[in-house]
């Protein structure tokens, strides 16, 4: 009996010391500085924001961060703010073991710029439009046309095949909406219009006309094309 007792103390004190030593350690760990802030761009498109924006939107209205103690800070408000930031897809901000205040940013990635009569933006590959950037300019499709609610998924669905073929990537240069909400399509080295069609069967219509390109570019009977009709899965309807 003495010996259950004494089991069940041990245990008691053991349980004690352990949540002492995580107290201690949280306290320790929540009075710790800020030595410095750590920005650092994940995926693509690193170059697409400025890291002195990012900053910015991490300090709010303090000028410095370092020298805050972490219990200060609110990293899930921080996060938040990056995340708003419009040319931001996802971001991770913490505080890391050495005291150092890190955000891990991913940057949206665009595969369409769209020009209408008021302004230009990019699409990127969640369909989401986004504002351009001051950095840098993405070498994507131009589009033009009207886009919508109900089409922006299905033309993001598109630009993100062109964008993820390194041979599409290098030869369609421009997308155009039509009012029948079809798509017409423009190569970089040649004259002729790809007559897309509506924006459904997209691995076979690109497939197509691959095989088309490649076989067409060995004859040298590309120039010769005014359009190249992809509207039929199986079979490619060229015009003169």
């Amino acid at each position: 009996m003495k010996f259950f007792n004494w089991y069940f103390i041990r245990l008691f004190l053991m349980l004690v010391l352990v949540v002492f030593l995580y107290s201690f350690s949280y306290k320790r760990n929540a009075q710790r500085e800020i030595k410095k802030c750590d920005i650092v761009f994940v995926g693509e498109n690193q170059g697409f924001i400025k890291k002195e924006m990012v900053n910015k939107l991490l300090i709010e209205n303090r000028s410095l961060v370092s020298g805050i103690k972490k219990e200060h800070l609110n990293l899930d408000k921080m996060e938040q703010s990056v995340n708003k930031y419009p040319l931001v897809e996802k971001s991770e901000v913490y505080v890391t073991v050495d005291g150092v205040l890190r955000a891990e940013v991913k940057p949206r990635t665009p595969i369409g710029r769209v020009f209408n009569d008021e302004s230009s933006f990019y699409i990127d590959d969640k369909g989401v439009l986004m504002p351009l950037s001051d950095v840098t300019t993405a070498h994507v499709p131009l589009v033009s046309g009207t886009i919508t609610n109900k089409n922006r998924k299905s033309l993001a669905a598109v630009l993100k095949k062109i964008y993820d073929d390194d041979f599409l990537k290098k030869n369609i240069i421009g997308v155009q909406i039509t009012p029948e909400n079809d798509l017409e399509m423009y190569n970089r080295n040649f004259d002729y219009q790809i007559e897309f069609g509506r924006m459904m069967h997209v691995d076979s219509k690109f497939k197509n006309y691959k095989a088309f390109f490649q076989k067409a570019i060995t004859d040298s009977s590309l120039v010769k094309y005014k359009k190249i009709n992809l509207r039929f899965t199986k079979q490619v309807v060229c015009t003169r």
